[in-house]
């Protein structure tokens, strides 16, 4: 177990296709080529010994330090050693026309520069093809050395020099000061590249990404508030975690990292959720990247428009959209840090959860807020929908965290199947279009009746997890957010105080909820519902106690501003699949909701729940 890095020792590149992991001791434990959802070709965070990796670590003894150029996704890892000190920086060029074949473009560029003294660095290559599954073959070529399984290659650029033995390329490095050394690794095929042309590739990227940030007529920054930096890495993780050519988004980029230690909490994360996707696009329009959410809206509402039958829509789908994702066990690898299962795939997708209907027709209603016309075109499709959340609405389901314990009538899924009839007819009514809004009408008010009497508990003075249980669940903190009740309802201020004193920890961390879901093994805390509670209270008015609790969960980001799904409360370690969209989501809007409820300026509308948020445009 020693040799796993704990998860906030990760960073993250990618080229909007595939992403690596690469930990601040220059290893690369995690990348999947050609796309996210293709096997691994380095998985050393899922089995340190035969998952593969490839590394340019210091000999001996030293100290590092992980970094983005700001407001990219260009990481600098600073080695500080006895002798010397030297800079790793690592990126992915993001596709060009002029790039050779279909995946010529996918590279990963390392350069190593030493900066003072001199650096000894080991060199370790060893690929590991569709998970470590398939033999691995590795070359010498005269331009460095080649990788191969089967159709698959790997073609290494570089001056050092290696000795092969067992599928593993070793070579040590002595690097003067002002001296430097490139590793251009590509997948596919092999396309030389100069010191000065590596050069340029660094520049570009540097600047693509840049120009990005700030070409957001939000600047990325909502307000130039103490949360400035962190809003924008969570905006550039979540550009990462979308397939630019397909246009999905994906909930995380690794699998099976697990959500407690030794557990069976270990799900692949590599897909689009209809749920993640409609929330990302929410903040990508926070933080004014409008194109993008625009993009990956219209991606998801095709998937989901290709059905005429509602029932048929999925929870989630492949990146390129699909439907198979059939759950697979990999026995042969331990696990990060001996947790088992790993798995491929994700057997949830078959599960019906009532929830999605209402975050796809929220997230087209709130383009609304932002000038988009939602055409009459479009508007048959949310009619369907619609019509389909009446028939349904009250059957039981799996609800937002896929419990494997059965079907339940859970409160969360019912508020969203409101959200749907309610977006609904605020477009329906906004636009002047045909729709049968006294029926809609009758069942909104059904749903409302049955949440009030049956997911409410009056002794625990909480909305709670499902009807008539005494279990708490976070997700009661959405009931205002989505504008069920208002927010100084003594209901809804009642949620809260039970959600702070039930399920709080005193470091402001959130557990989803605490009772039985068909798992054995327990949780860490969920990081998405700390930023709920900052949201719930911020738009309370009680601002401190919001400022007080986002302020602690912001120190669990790892020297880079990643967070993962959830984090340890008795450790302070970060738990499950990273980096995580969900929390970068809530980090975003949480802070929307604050720097709203302090009177800071920002560039959208205000946040659902602030006002009366039937102000669609357009």
């Amino acid at each position: 177990m020693s040799d796993y890095k704990n998860l906030e020792q990760y960073a993250i590149i990618g080229n909007l296709e595939t992403c690596a992991l690469v930990g601040d001791d220059g290893s690369i434990d995690w990348c999947c080529f050609p796309h996210l959802d293709s096997p691994s070709v380095f998985a050393a965070v899922l089995d340190a010994n035969n998952g593969g990796k490839f590394a340019i670590t210091p000999a001996g003894g030293y100290v590092s330090k992980q970094q983005y150029i700001a407001d990219t996704n260009v990481l600098r890892t600073d080695f500080l050693a006895d002798t010397g000190v030297a800079t790793l920086t690592d990126f992915m060029p993001i596709r060009s026309e002029r790039t050779p074949g279909e995946h010529g473009h996918q590279a990963i560029y390392r350069r190593l520069a030493c900066r003072k003294g001199t650096l000894k660095i080991n060199v370790n290559f060893a690929p590991r093809f569709n998970y470590a599954r398939d033999e691995t073959r590795i070359v010498e070529t005269n331009y460095g050395l080649e990788a191969s399984s089967g159709n698959h290659r790997l073609h290494l650029q570089t001056d050092a020099r290696f000795e092969i033995k067992d599928g593993v390329a070793t070579s040590i490095i002595e690097l003067p000061q002002g001296e430097e050394i490139w590793f251009v690794l590509r997948y596919d095929s092999f396309a030389g590249k100069s010191t000065g042309e590596c050069s340029t590739e660094l520049d570009a990227t540097v600047e693509y990404w840049s120009k990005w940030v700030h070409d957001a007529p939000a600047d990325t920054a909502i307000f130039n508030g103490p949360w400035r930096e962190l809003v924008v890495r969570s905006g550039l993780v979540l550009k990462l975690l979308a397939h630019e050519r397909a246009g999905a988004i994906c909930a995380a980029p690794t699998t099976s990292l697990p959500e407690s230690l030794g557990g069976g909490r270990n799900w692949d994360y590599r897909y689009n959720w209809i749920r993640d996707a409609s929330f990302t696009v929410q903040a990508l329009y926070n933080i004014g990247h409008y194109e993008e959410a625009r993009k990956h809206l219209r991606w998801f509402v095709d998937i989901c428009r290709k059905n005429e039958d509602p029932s048929k829509i999925q929870i989630m789908y492949g990146l390129h959209g699909e439907t198979d994702l059939t759950e697979i066990e990999l026995d042969h690898l331990e696990g990060y840090k001996n947790s088992r299962p790993v798995r491929v795939g994700n057997g949830a997708a078959k599960q019906k959860q009532h929830d999605i209907y209402g975050e796809l027709i929220n997230a087209i209603y709130e383009t609304g807020r932002y000038g988009d016309e939602v055409p009459e075109g479009e508007f048959e499709f949310i009619t369907r929908i619609v019509n389909y959340v009446c028939e349904i609405w009250d059957t039981p389901d799996s609800g937002i965290w896929e419990v494997r314990g059965g079907p339940r009538h859970f409160v969360y899924s019912k508020l969203m199947c409101w959200v749907a009839l309610d977006r609904g007819i605020k477009i329906a009514e906004h636009r002047k279009y045909n729709a049968p809004i006294e029926k809609w009408s009758g069942v909104i008010g059904e749903i409302r009746k049955e949440i009030l009497e049956k997911g409410y508990n009056d002794r625990l003075a909480s909305f709670v997890q499902s009807f008539g249980s005494d279990v708490l669940d976070a997700t009661s903190l959405m009931i205002p957010l989505m504008g069920f009740l208002p927010i100084d309802d003594p209901r809804v201020q009642g949620t809260i105080d039970a959600t702070l004193a039930k399920l709080t920890t005193d470091a402001g961390l959130v557990y989803r909820y605490i009772g039985d879901d068909g798992l054995s093994s327990r949780e860490g805390a969920f990081l998405l519902c700390s930023f709920w509670l900052v949201k719930a209270l911020a738009l309370s008015g009680r601002t401190d106690e919001a400022e007080t609790i986002l302020n602690k969960v912001l120190k669990y980001a790892g020297n880079t501003g990643l967070f993962s799904e959830e984090v340890d409360p008795e450790t302070g370690k970060q738990l499950g699949n990273l980096p995580q969209a969900f929390s970068h989501i809530g980090l975003i809007n949480s802070v929307l909701y604050l720097g709203h409820a302090k009177g800071i300026a920002h560039t959208g509308p205000a946040p659902t729940g602030a006002k009366e948020s039937s102000d669609i445009k357009g």
